[in-house]
């Protein structure tokens, strides 16, 4: 037996140990909104070793990975039993998804695998790849794991092994370990992605927001963010759906898109986390925002404050897909505190922190996007006019 492998495991052990238990510190700079934190929550390195190693010397005396770990990413969250709970894309070398919770007592750091990675049942329809959940504690008393189920297209020409139909998987649960795979959601559209449930019943059904698209990639001639009602989750089935956040050009989302994490409640209105993607000349750039709908109304939007509200920033920008920050997951706390998880360039998890009076004052108090250079400058003027008095 080699003394020196060893002594590696042992290293292993002991810098993994030393990753997960590193505390995490705010970021002071910012724009008082929300507070970033320096260290990403979860890396592909968080994963367990007893995943990507074989522990038994005998078995593996060079200690080699056995099982490759590229990448944790754009998970969906929920308070669970006192504890923030992360349910994590995990991507293998492979280029596979799967889903995996993590969790940590405070929500900024510390968080810790559970043993085994979900077992996502399939559908008749085996999914290829499965990615990107949605947790909602529905009124109706389930969990409800929302998800992107990928597929090649079998319209595929011989040759193409790229193309790809995405659809928007269902599973519920009460424990987030035994999951009870429901039919993939039906829409008018070809191509869903980014479908999320609404806490609460609407009109005695169950609400969606939707993301209809005609390609894989592209959103073609619909996209925006959707909304659409079903009757029963077992057996989801959307008639119509209503662009109710619709592209715009020269805007954060003039190329798509999608709605984040479900809604928070607030007094004021519904407030909404989504993402926005624009093309540069160093590709796709994708940043969050924010928006507020109406209590009653919830496809009437009240407020929309102009450009991003998070954007990466640092080592955020650069990754597997670099330049993108992503989220399908935030947690309230009873005291109104809000975690905001967040992926960046398709490689790790960060947290910012921030509390609902805050949020709620920023897109209340935010000047919509006028849409030209000069409504810009006019929004510009009236501040600076309202700070005349103050400026010395």
């Amino acid at each position: 037996m080699n003394t020196s492998n060893i002594n590696r495991m042992q290293m292993l052990q002991l810098q993994h140990e030393q990753l997960i238990k590193k505390i995490n510190e705010p970021v002071e700079e910012g724009n008082g909104v929300f507070v970033r934190y320096k260290n990403p929550v979860l890396t592909a390195a968080h994963t367990p070793l007893f995943w990507r190693y074989d522990l038994n010397t005998a078995t593996n005396p060079f200690v080699m990975e056995r099982f490759g770990i590229n990448a944790t990413l754009n998970a969906g969250a929920i308070k669970f039993n006192g504890k923030y709970l992360l349910m994590v894309r995990v991507e293998g070398a492979d280029r596979k998804s799967f889903f995996a919770v993590a969790e940590s007592i405070n929500g900024i750091d510390n968080f810790s695998f559970w043993k085994y990675p979900v077992q996502m049942p399939s559908t008749t329809i085996p999914d290829t790849n499965i990615y990107d959940m949605r947790l909602v504690h529905h009124q109706d008393g389930w969990i409800y794991g929302l998800f992107c189920t990928e597929r090649k297209d079998p319209t595929a020409k011989p040759g193409d092994e790229s193309s790809a139909v995405a659809q928007c998987g269902i599973a519920r649960t009460k424990d987030l370990v035994a999951w009870e795979r429901l039919p993939d959601l039906i829409t008018p559209s070809a191509q869903q992605r980014n479908v999320v449930l609404h806490p609460e019943f609407v009109q005695g059904k169950y609400a969606l927001y939707t993301r209809p698209q005609d390609s894989f990639i592209e959103a073609g001639k619909g996209g925006g963010i959707g909304f659409a009602l079903v009757d029963d989750m077992c057996n989801a089935v959307a008639n119509e759906e209503v662009v109710m956040d619709a592209r715009q050009y020269h805007t954060i989302s003039e190329m798509k898109n999608g709605q984040g994490p479900a809604p928070i409640k607030t007094n004021k209105g519904w407030l909404h986390l989504a993402h926005g993607v624009r093309n540069t000349a160093a590709g796709l750039r994708y940043v969050l925002y924010l928006f507020m709908t109406d209590l009653e109304n919830l496809t009437k939007i009240l407020y929309k404050p102009a450009g991003y509200f998070l954007a990466p920033e640092g080592e955020e920008r650069i990754g597997d897909v670099s330049n993108v920050v992503f989220s399908n997951g935030w947690i309230k706390d009873d005291d109104g505190t809000v975690f905001i998880y967040y992926g960046s360039s398709d490689t790790r998890m960060h947290v910012a922190v921030s509390s609902v009076d805050k949020l709620v004052d920023y897109v209340t108090h935010t000047a919509p996007d006028g849409l030209s250079s000069q409504a810009s400058v006019q929004i510009l003027n009236q501040i600076i006019h309202h700070n005349e008095p103050f400026i010395k």
